[in-house]
Order: C-alpha cells, then sequence, then structure tokens
C-alpha cells in the first residue's frame, strides 16, 4: 500500500513526489473539533486582524451560524479590498464522458447506464467557436477520468485550439503527472482544478467502489504536482454532502492553505459543490444546507482573502446571485454538463443535473443590477 490513506495501491502511472502536505493537512484535521468551540471563540475569530487556523476552524464551527450576518459583512468587506466589484464569468466545456470509476455519487460513473460521447477535433472546434460567440473569454475543459479514452495528448489537443478562442484556459480532468501537466501548460492552460470529494480517507473509500481514483493520496497530490508543472493556478473544493461538510470544508481549506505557503506565487482557488441527482438515480447524502454551504463560502473568503471563489450552476439563480455579492469571485455561464450541447445538440449524458440554466446575457445582467462588474478576462499574457 502506498499508505494508510489509500484503499489500493498505486496504479503503474502514477507518480509519486514525496510531499508533506497530505501528512500535515490531515493531521490539523484530526484535531479540528467542531463541537468545541463557542460563540466567544467565533466573537474573537471575527476580530482577529489576520485570521489563521483557529480563525477559519472557529468560523465553520456550528457557534458560527448564529453569526452569519457579522460573516457576511466581513467577507465582503475582504472580498471588495481584493477584488473590487468583479465577477469573472466562464463556462465549462465537457469534450467526453468515458471513465474507469466507480463514483457512488456520479453520473458519469463506469457502471452508470449512460449515453457515452467523445467530441471529436471538429466538433471541438464549433463549441468553442460558439461560445468565444458570447463574449465569454475563458474556458473550462472537462473530461470523464479515462486515460484510454481522453489521453493526455487529446486534452492538450483541446487546449491548443482553446487557446485560439479564449485568454485564459482551465482544465478540470483526472489527475495527471508533473511532465503531463506542463505539457498542458505548454499547450495553453493556465489551471487546474481537481475536487478531493471527500477528506475523510474511509468515507472516500467506501464511494470510490473501483478505478484508479481509489488511490487517495495520488489525486490528493494533484494540485501540487500541476505547481511544479508550471501551472499558473490550481482550484480546490470538496463535494460537500459525501462526508461532515465541515471537516471537508476546513480540510480543503488547510489543502489549500498549506500549498500557498509552499508555493506562494500560485493563484489559489476554491469551488463549493454540493451533491445533486444525476440520470438514472441519485445519491443518499448527507444534507448540507444553502445555510450551511453560505457559512463555508464566508469562512474561505475571510480565512484566505485573496483566494478565488467559484460558485457552480449547481446551485439556484437566487443563492448565486446572492453570494457573488458576498464572497464568490467567479460564476459560470450558460452551462451544460453534457458532451457538447453549445453548437449543436449535446453527443453524450450529463455528469449531474443543473440548478441554473442562464446563459451568458442573463448573469451579465444579473450581476450589473446588483452593481457588479462583470469581467470577461482578468489576464492577458504579454
Amino acid at each position: 500500500m502506498a499508505g494508510k490513506t489509500d484503499a489500493e495501491e498505486y496504479y503503474e502511472h502514477m507518480e509519486l513526489i514525496g510531499s508533506d502536505i497530505m501528512g500535515n493537512t490531515l493531521a490539523k484535521v484530526s484535531e479540528f473539533d467542531p463541537l468545541s468551540f463557542t460563540s466567544s471563540d467565533v466573537k474573537d475569530a471575527l476580530d482577529a486582524d489576520r485570521p489563521d487556523i483557529g480563525v477559519f476552524a472557529a468560523l465553520l464551527s456550528p457557534a458560527a451560524e448564529g453569526f452569519l450576518e457579522e460573516m457576511a459583512r466581513r467577507a465582503r468587506e475582504e472580498k471588495r479590498r481584493h477584488f473590487g466589484n468583479s465577477v469573472s464569468i466562464f463556462t465549462p466545456l465537457y469534450v467526453s464522458n468515458y471513465c474507469e470509476n466507480g463514483c457512488l455519487y456520479c453520473g458519469f460513473s463506469k457502471n452508470n447506464n449512460i449515453r457515452r460521447a467523445r467530441l471529436s477535433s471538429e466538433e471541438i472546434e464549433a463549441e468553442m467557436s460558439k461560445i468565444a460567440g458570447s463574449g465569454l473569454a475563458e474556458i473550462l475543459i472537462l473530461t470523464g477520468e479515462s486515460r484510454e479514452r481522453s489521453d493526455a495528448e487529446f486534452i492538450g489537443g483541446c487546449v491548443r485550439t482553446a487557446a485560439k478562442y479564449f485568454k485564459n484556459i482551465g482544465v478540470e480532468v483526472y489527475p495527471l503527472n508533473v511532465g503531463e501537466y506542463r505539457y498542458l501548460r505548454d499547450c495553453g492552460a493556465d489551471n487546474v482544478t481537481v475536487f478531493q470529494e471527500t477528506y475523510d480517507p474511509a468515507r472516500y473509500a467506501e464511494v470510490h467502489s473501483f478505478g484508479p481514483k481509489r488511490v487517495f493520496s495520488y489525486r490528493f497530490d494533484s494540485q501540487e504536482r500541476a505547481l511544479m508543472g508550471g501551472m499558473r493556478g490550481v482550484a480546490f473544493g470538496a463535494l460537500l454532502g459525501i462526508g461532515d461538510f465541515r471537516k471537508d470544508a476546513f480540510a480543503c481549506g488547510i489543502h489549500a492553505y498549506l500549498l500557498q505557503r509552499k508555493y506562494p506565487h500560485a493563484e489559489i482557488s476554491f469551488s463549493l459543490p454540493r451533491l445533486r441527482p444525476f440520470i438514472n438515480g441519485g445519491y443518499a447524502a448527507e444534507t448540507v444546507s444553502e445555510r450551511q454551504l453560505l457559512q463555508a463560502a464566508l469562512a474561505y473568503r475571510i480565512f484566505m482573502p485573496f483566494s478565488g471563489q467559484t460558485i457552480s450552476s449547481r446551485e439556484s439563480p437566487g443563492f448565486r446571485d446572492s453570494i457573488v455579492g458576498l464572497s464568490a469571485t467567479r460564476i459560470s455561464a450558460g452551462v451544460s454538463v453534457g458532451i457538447g450541447g453549445h453548437a449543436e445538440e449535446k453527443k453524450g449524458d450529463e455528469q449531474f443535473n443543473i440548478s441554473d440554466p442562464r446563459d451568458v446575457e442573463e448573469i451579465r445582467k444579473a450581476l450589473t443590477e446588483r452593481g457588479l462588474q462583470p469581467v470577461f478576462n482578468d489576464y492577458v499574457r504579454v
């Protein structure tokens, strides 16, 4: 075994980097007792000039639920200080839904009987041209987790095509090795998103029944390998609802915090997805309310005020419109989570059901009506 966290041994293709980030993160999580905090602890946390790990822990505790208005005021101040009124708009493009894993919460799971597809190079070009025509300058490229059906060369080709249309290119694919991330960087990719799903190794093993994704530590080190490969930014997320959401949110924050200290040049961002139903079933998840999701988002903003924060189309329009004024810095628009679906009808089935189907113009209008500044591109290569 590669370690106590892993449900099975490393596959032959998986690279070890000898990092101590995972061990240090899980050690901090083992010390986190959400029920140990009081109202007085939360008040002290909100008064702290320089939020530390103890402040973050207090803000994620049940005791902080009665202080959401105070947290929102502090988060709004931090967001305005570091990001002004700007909110970046992007869209995801799913180019393949083939997968080698058995994840109980995901519509792409290999065992799920869905319509599978991978876009051709011509279809990818048409999709990206259509998306760019909406005015967007940022795209996130996604695949199912299959090295066989979506190898690094295929993903690199998608990135090279995207570079003809977009100023900012992200990838959210299966975990890669340092050299593969460097290859995607050289093709034009800017940032990498990887969700750990849950940071509880035992729960992680329960919901990943087979496939390379069962190797917890290899997935955990993905962001660090991406930075070692020269990526400008990395994004973190726990899929809230699989396990104890407070501990998962805390672990995700500590993971990002420790990596930021080790790689101070890195652009760090958080995503805040909750579980959603999918084709042929749902998932009996732990309940995470909108108030609890808001609490986690506000805690991230206060703890790491310079970090980006994305709010998913998994959430309702009303919630998304509210949170971009408080903590979130990025919002998706014109979303299709099936394969393709922008230039033509989608070729393959969706990963999950979205809650916010609004197009780019509708999102832009919603932002401006709230006094926010929609931004299509916040980075220019020179």
